[in-house]
C-alpha cells in the first residue's frame, strides 16, 4: 500500500471516523483531560488523512520512504525498461550540481527511436518538465501519464521523437523555489538551466543547440518555463505554461520576485527575446486566468505567443490531462528536428 493510493486515504478515513464515534460514546466518561486527549487523537487523525489526500493529488511525496529521505534519494520513476509495447522508456538519474551545489533526482524519458538503428547516430531535441508546488517528478508521471501522453503523441506523428527530462524544483519538498535562485537559499534556477543541461548532453544524445530545447509546466511549474524562457533565451526556443501565473508565489528574498523574476514586470521594462510562448488557462481559475491573460497581453515581436482559454476545470490535474498533449505537439513543432552525430 503506497502512501499516494485511495486505500491508505480510505483507512485514514475510517480511522478518524472510528476515533470520532469512539469519543462521542465515550465523553461521558472521562473528565477534562480524558476528553481534550480524545480531541487530541480526532483531531491528528482528521489532520494526517487531509495530509494524505493532499498527497495523493500532488505525490509530493511518491512512497513512504520518501518521507524521511531527500529528493538526492528518491526511488526509481521506473526500471528503465518500455513503459508499454513499442513506447518509450523512463529512467531515473541523479544529476550533480557542479554549477548549483545540488544534487537531485531526474527522470529521464527516451522515446522509441532513441534505441532504434536509425536513431543510433542521431541527436534528439530536448523537453523540460515542471512540476508544480506541492509536487514531484513523479507527480507527471502518476497524475498526468506523460509518458502515455508522449508515446502516443510521438506514435501519431503528432510529435517528434523528443527526449524529456523530468527534474526536481527543490532539495526540500514543502520548500518552494519557483525555480528561482533563492537569495539565502538553493540555486534551483542554475541547477535547471546548467546543472540538467550538461548532464543531459554528456549522457544522452541530444541536441546542444537553443533551437532543440524547449520547456513545459503545469501551476508553478508553468510560472517556471516562462520565467526561464525569457530569462535564458540562448538557451531554451519556447515555453508551454499549463495554468502558470506571472509571477512567483513567493519571495526571493532580493525583491527579485516583483521585477527580474517576474514574467510581466520583465514583458513590460525589459526587450522581449525571440522565444515562442504557449499560454493555457481555465476561466473559472481566476490566479492563473488572470496572470495568463497578462503575459498575453503585453507580449511582443519578436516573442510570439499562442493563447488557449479553455472555459473551466479550475486549477486541476483533470485539466492539465487534457491540456498536455496539445502543449506538447506546439511545443514540438517549435524545437529542431533530431540531426547527426557528428565529430
Amino acid at each position: 500500500m503506497t502512501i499516494d493510493a485511495p486505500v491508505t486515504v480510505a483507512l485514514g478515513a475510517a480511522l478518524t471516523a472510528a476515533a470520532t464515534l469512539a469519543a462521542a460514546l465515550l465523553w461521558d466518561r472521562f473528565r477534562a483531560v480524558g476528553r481534550t486527549l480524545l480531541c487530541v487523537v480526532v483531531t491528528l487523525l482528521l489532520s494526517a488523512t487531509c495530509a494524505l489526500q493532499l498527497n495523493r493529488l500532488t505525490v509530493a511525496y511518491p512512497s513512504w520512504s520518501a518521507l524521511v529521505a531527500a529528493p538526492s534519494q528518491e526511488p526509481a520513476l521506473s526500471t528503465g525498461l518500455p513503459v508499454r509495447p513499442g513506447g518509450g522508456r523512463l529512467l531515473t538519474v541523479m544529476v550533480p550540481g557542479r554549477a548549483s551545489g545540488l544534487t537531485l533526482t531526474m527522470g529521464v524519458y527516451l522515446p522509441a527511436a532513441y534505441d532504434s538503428p536509425e536513431g543510433a547516430g542521431r541527436r534528439f531535441p530536448v523537453i523540460e518538465m515542471f512540476h508544480g508546488y506541492p509536487g514531484s517528478p513523479s507527480t507527471w508521471v502518476r497524475r498526468l501519464k506523460v509518458v502515455q501522453h508522449l508515446d502516443e503523441e510521438i506514435l501519431a506523428g503528432r510529435m517528434a521523437p523528443t527526449v524529456v527530462l523530468l527534474p526536481y524544483q527543490t532539495p526540500r519538498r514543502l520548500l518552494d523555489t519557483e525555480c528561482t535562485n533563492l537569495a539565502r537559499g538553493p540555486q534551483t534556477e542554475t541547477f535547471l538551466t546548467e546543472d540538467v543541461a550538461a548532464y543531459a548532453t554528456t549522457h544522452y544524445r541530444v541536441r546542444t543547440d537553443r533551437a532543440g530545447w524547449g520547456l513545459i509546466g503545469y501551476s508553478a511549474g508553468g510560472f517556471c518555463a516562462m520565467n526561464l524562457a525569457l530569462r535564458h533565451p540562448h538557451r531554451y526556443a519556447a515555453a508551454a505554461s499549463l495554468s502558470g501565473d506571472a509571477g512567483p508565489g513567493i519571495a526571493v528574498g532580493d525583491g527579485s520576485e516583483n521585477t527580474t523574476n517576474n514574467v510581466a514586470w520583465r514583458l513590460q521594462h525589459l526587450p522581449q527575446p525571440r522565444v515562442a510562448f504557449y499560454v493555457a488557462w481555465a476561466a473559472d481559475d481566476r490566479e492563473s486566468r488572470d496572470g495568463s491573460r497578462a503575459v498575453v497581453r503585453l507580449a511582443r515581436p519578436p516573442l510570439t505567443v499562442t493563447a488557449v482559454e479553455l472555459p473551466g476545470g479550475g486549477h486541476s490535474h483533470s485539466l492539465w490531462r487534457r491540456m498536455e498533449s496539445p502543449a506538447l505537439d506546439w511545443l514540438s513543432g517549435r524545437l529542431a528536428r533530431a540531426v547527426p552525430v557528428t565529430g
